[in-house]
């Protein structure tokens, strides 16, 4: 029965489980000394689960599957109006600050690129992981060309240039993209053997990413509670992040869904490298606005949970 209720709900119990854990760590004193130890550990493990997870994914999809497809273009042209016209917002149209840092929550999470790790949940609902993994580096270059330019305009005290922050950005994702795929290649085509094996494990990916999101939850919970701002405020830029999320998730289904990808655009538009978000809030944006991204944790795996339980019940009518 707690085998089938962890398995049924993998993504709530994960993001509890890194609320809760942080907590324990926050509240014993006895384990403070620890305290670099395990975030080193965390700093390890954390990319060591993403590529772990990407390969057991990536080894089903084939590199014919990847060409460009129309609903890219429509989801690629979305997030950069988006963000556009709330960067122009803002410079344009003076402001309370709280909104300031509202709307600066929110362009942070419009150009967020898609998680690296969005093709797990993708293949666990049903849609296209290989359309997805197309999206994903398209996405990605957009956030890497668009923020160095964009963000400094908002923030003009960014001092950051724009080819170190786009080859920042980039090296933030791209190993843990591309590497994994390269190496399902490699085994798809010289050591088919490891490849099979590989393949029998391809459902672990999905786990594996539920550890991740218990590291990330406990992570977002951390610079929450650390956050000097007033609750109010906070709970202002995170309902911007929830509005993002929830309108996101809803056009890229309704776009994907013209091209028999509705699963896949849902995916592709509305579950964001979070991380990466928070990052370039730090950097280039008032470190407040931050909480739009960190909040999104929340946001997305709430809706990906409910997708995974409306899946399960069509599955158990027989549908």
């Amino acid at each position: 029965m707690l085998i089938r209720f962890l398995k049924n709900w993998t993504l709530p119990v994960a993001m509890a489980s890194g609320a809760l854990i942080y907590y324990l760590f926050a509240g014993v004193s006895f384990l403070a000394p620890a305290k670099p130890a395990i975030n080193w550990i965390v700093a390890v493990l954390t990319p060591l689960l993403i590529f772990s997870q990407l390969l057991l994914t990536f080894c089903k999809v084939e590199v014919r599957e990847l060409a460009p497809k129309a609903w890219h273009g429509w989801l690629i042209s979305f997030q950069l109006l988006s963000c556009l016209s709330v960067a122009l917002l803002l410079v344009f149209c003076p402001m309370n600050m709280v909104y300031h840092e509202v709307f600066e929550g929110a362009m942070v999470c419009l150009i967020c690129p898609t998680a690296t790790a969005a093709a797990v949940i993708t293949g666990k609902l049903g849609g296209n992981a290989s359309s997805l993994t197309t999206y994903t580096l398209l996405s990605n270059l957009l956030a890497a060309v668009v923020v160095p330019l964009v963000f400094p305009w908002v923030e003009p005290h960014a001092n950051v240039t724009f080819w170190s922050s786009f080859l920042k950005i980039l090296s933030k994702v791209f190993p843990l993209l591309i590497c994994p795929f390269l190496l399902a290649w490699f085994l798809r085509a010289f050591v088919p053997r490891i490849h099979a094996w590989l393949l029998q494990f391809h459902g672990a990916a999905f786990y594996l990413w539920g550890v991740s999101l218990a590291i990330v939850s406990g992570q977002t919970v951390r610079s929450l509670v650390n956050s000097d701002a007033p609750s109010w405020v906070k709970w202002l830029i995170a309902l911007a992040g929830l509005l993002a999320c929830c309108l996101q998730f809803y056009l890229g289904k309704r776009i994907g869904g013209h091209y028999a990808e509705r699963i896949s655009g849902g995916q592709a538009l509305g579950q964001k490298n979070t991380v990466l978000a928070i990052w370039m809030a730090y950097t280039y944006l008032n470190p407040l606005s931050s909480v739009g991204p960190g909040s999104y944790v929340l946001w997305q795996n709430l809706i990906n949970s409910w997708q995974l339980w409306k899946k399960r019940r069509r599955e158990e009518k027989g549908e």
